[in-house]
């Protein structure tokens, strides 16, 4: 039902869909962290090697690689982009070794913004053009220290978002949310 309800948005919006038509194939959303330059994608219970490949036979003009996820639902439960060339990632064994993957994979060098908690790793980076760079991370009340770290993003408009209720199912930040480059028509 969700993949149906979303396929519905999107049409509406006259967005391009691709449709994965392999049934071996899995590609869990939360496993796919595009860099604005590349393609990580995490092998994960929810998406294999073949989802992968799929993503890459589509995206021919980016790099694609994968990345093992252990220890963790999906790649994005300890990372995501929180900036143009930044990558937000937790501390645990899993996040960082999954960091050394990804920066062994690419060619190019990122910086990195590590966070004590690998779930408010998870954060969501906008660059919207009358308002910059906005990232919405987890709240200080949820993860104190993380907050400290972002708090330090001087160029960044932060918008702390609390998330307990959605986390006891597994949602975070990313999860919650699809992000549309499109401009408005109003």
């Amino acid at each position: 039902k969700q993949v149906e309800a979303m396929k519905r948005v999107l049409e509406s919006l006259n967005l391009n869909i691709v449709e994965m038509v392999d049934e071996n194939a899995t590609l869990d959303g939360g496993d796919v962290l595009f860099t604005g330059r590349e393609f990580f994608v995490g092998l994960s219970r929810r998406t294999n090697q073949r989802g992968a490949e799929i993503l890459a036979d589509t995206f021919k003009d980016y790099a694609v690689s994968t990345v093992p996820v252990h220890d963790a639902l999906h790649l994005k439960s300890f990372c995501s982009m929180a900036g143009p060339n930044l990558i937000a990632i937790g501390s645990s064994e899993a996040a960082q070794k999954a960091l050394k993957t990804m920066q062994q994979m690419s060619d190019h060098r990122y910086d990195k913004l590590t966070v004590p908690d690998d779930a408010a790793a998870n954060c969501i980076y906008l660059n919207i053009p009358s308002k910059g760079h906005v990232l919405l991370h987890r709240a200080p009340e949820e993860y104190p220290e993380s907050a400290k770290v972002f708090e330090k993003l001087k160029d960044h408009m932060l918008i702390p978002i609390a998330n307990t209720e959605l986390e006891k199912v597994d949602g975070s930040l990313t999860c919650c949310s699809v992000l549309i480059n499109k401009a408005s028509e109003l």
